[in-house]
């Protein structure tokens, strides 16, 4: 008994000498490190004062500061930056829908101002800006070397002033200038309408609003339609959507999901990580849904596209989207500023990351562009002529009266659409899969 005690003292004891000398040098390693770290803010101290004290020109200390600040948090990704007070605020009203300026979403590629997306029917947008647009230069001065926030801020302005910027474009060969009247920018989340027997909802932001229009806007063309066998499916239109509140990506994908994960998020603590699941109920009925994506649709926008797509809820139509697969925390902060801080990715619920990927669609539709040289202006610029338009041509008197108005309107129909793809060959698209969807489950009505 006494040689076990002895036998478990000394291993106890060698647990001890191992352990202290295991431990010893990870504390080492660990009080080196903050003392390093203790030395660059001492540098930095340094630095500050002798720029206030020795620099050609008085600065102004807070600018200063907050620009240090501004440079650490956007040296660690396009999207984790420093909002002063204003910038808070005008966040806060963004995110409630109405703010001042041009209308585009913006981020920065290899120095330059780099739109994600024109928002609907805002002065950028009518000035024809487009996705992927580079903007070098704001009244001609360079934006290269400025941090985003800098870059901005050259673009804000009172309503009603003019801003000429200009914009390199894949293409064109050469940059171009764009004159845009800076205005107050009121954003519709959510539009919604009917073509050829399918609901459009346009989303085109993710504020606190969107999830109650496209409610309510769905409701109100189903009604108008005449019920919901009347619909032929819906068409979830996320192109150029920039993306917005993660809260409200996930209730719209909720509308259509009645059970499953929408999105999940994985933080460098894997205790903070969250996963987010549907409720029962669905919108749509079971109808079915094509969405709508281009590679002006990012974050939020990619968040719906993918739960609906993992789930097979949707077909996902279109090209690429942007590939922002990271979550922003916007923490305030002394002094009425806020800090927009990345803390995580999220993650499509087949565990894939869209993170500089994107959301591939389903099935790969390019929108052509316009040219407005080769655009047809007459009704029938060949000549063709038909038996109809022949003098002295028989009469068809085999039709009854209710059988001629409905080659009519079939004829309309099929005139609508026509004019539709020259329009918007994405939509005339998705809506012609509605269509065939529709007709394996039994024509809508």
């Amino acid at each position: 008994m006494k040689k076990f005690l002895m036998a478990a003292a000394a291993g106890t004891l060698a647990g001890i000498v191992v352990t202290t000398q295991v431990a010893a040098p990870l504390l080492a390693q660990e009080a080196e490190k903050q003392t390093n770290v203790y030395e660059q803010l001492d540098l930095f101290g340094d630095i500050f004062e002798r720029i206030r004290s020795q620099y050609v020109e008085e600065v102004d200390e807070g600018e200063l500061i907050e620009a240090a600040i501004n440079g650490m948090l956007t040296s660690l990704d396009p999207h984790s930056s420093y909002l002063s007070p204003q910038d808070a605020a005008d966040m806060r009203v963004q995110t409630r829908g109405e703010f001042g300026g041009l209308g585009i979403e913006v981020t920065q590629e290899d120095g330059f101002v780099k739109v994600v997306s024109p928002m609907d029917g805002t002065p950028a947008d009518n000035a024809g800006i487009e996705a992927g647009d580079f903007i070098t230069h704001v009244d001609g001065e360079s934006v290269l070397g400025l941090t985003l926030d800098e870059a901005v801020d050259m673009m804000r302005g009172p309503v009603g002033s003019e801003i000429i910027i200009t914009v390199v474009r894949e293409g064109e060969a050469e940059p171009f200038d764009v004159s845009i009247i800076r205005d107050t920018i009121t954003l519709t989340a959510v539009r919604s309408r009917t073509e050829q027997n399918a609901v459009i909802l346009r989303v085109t932001t993710f504020n606190d609003q969107t999830y109650k229009n496209l409610e309510e806007g769905l409701a109100e063309q189903i009604e108008a339609a005449g019920g919901a066998d009347k619909v032929s499916g819906i068409v979830l239109d996320l192109r150029n959507n920039p993306g917005g509140l993660l809260t409200q990506a996930i209730k719209v994908s909720d509308a259509f999901l009645d059970k499953g994960e929408i999105v999940s998020t994985r933080s460098r603590d894997p205790q903070d990580g969250e996963r987010f699941n549907a409720t029962a109920g669905d919108l749509a009925n079971g109808k079915p849904i094509v969405v709508l994506i281009n590679g002006g649709s990012a974050s939020a926008s990619e968040i719906v596209a993918g739960a609906l797509q993992d789930h097979h809820r949707a077909i996902v139509v279109g090209t690429k989207s942007f590939g922002k697969g990271s979550v922003q925390t916007v923490m305030p902060l002394r002094g009425d500023g806020a800090m927009r801080l990345t803390t995580a990715r999220y993650y499509t619920p087949s565990g894939r990351s869209i993170q500089a990927l994107g959301v591939s669609p389903d099935i790969v539709v390019e929108q052509p562009r316009r040219s407005p040289d080769t655009e047809e202006t007459e009704e029938n610029p060949r000549g063709t002529r038909f038996e109809a338009d022949l003098r002295g041509r028989l009469d068809n008197d085999s039709l009854s009266e209710d059988e001629r108005k409905q080659i009519e309107e079939e004829r309309a129909r099929a005139e609508a659409s026509a004019k539709l793809r020259e329009d918007d060959y994405q939509l005339a698209y998705a809506i012609d899969i509605l269509k065939g969807l529709a007709t394996l489950g039994g024509p809508a009505q």
